[in-house]
């Protein structure tokens, strides 16, 4: 079991400098930025709407449709990986199927983009 365990020692090592490396950059930007936000560093940016505003307000549908866009072609790549990775092993079966998978992402993303679900008015 003591070998089992001193397996997970480099994880855990590399768990605490991972964790107290951030934290160092955290206190290390506290202590050397300025922390004077101003009203142009407090606008609105890439969301659209303002920062320190009701919670509980309305905005636009289209921000959840990049989102899920986003999410379907993160996980696209995290298919994309593993299949290339055993490409040899899988062959023209292999090489098809995700072809089609491709395909139909593909003919989803026009889909969106014709309706006119990425434009920004």
């Amino acid at each position: 079991m003591e070998g089992l365990l001193a397996e997970y020692l480099p994880i855990l090592i590399f768990l605490g400098i991972a964790i107290g490396m951030a934290a160092l950059m955290v206190v290390a930007s506290y202590i050397v930025a300025r922390q004077r936000p101003d009203s142009e560093k407090d606008s609105a940016y890439e969301c659209g709407f303002e920062a320190f505003d009701d919670a509980r307000g309305r905005f636009d549908v289209r921000f959840y449709l990049v989102a899920i866009l986003f999410i379907i072609f993160d996980l696209e790549i995290a298919f994309l990986f593993p299949w290339a990775v055993a490409l040899g092993e899988i062959g023209v079966f292999g090489f098809w199927s995700m072809m089609i998978f491709l395909g139909i992402l593909t003919i989803g993303f026009i889909y969106e983009w014709k309706k006119g679900g990425l434009e920004w008015d």
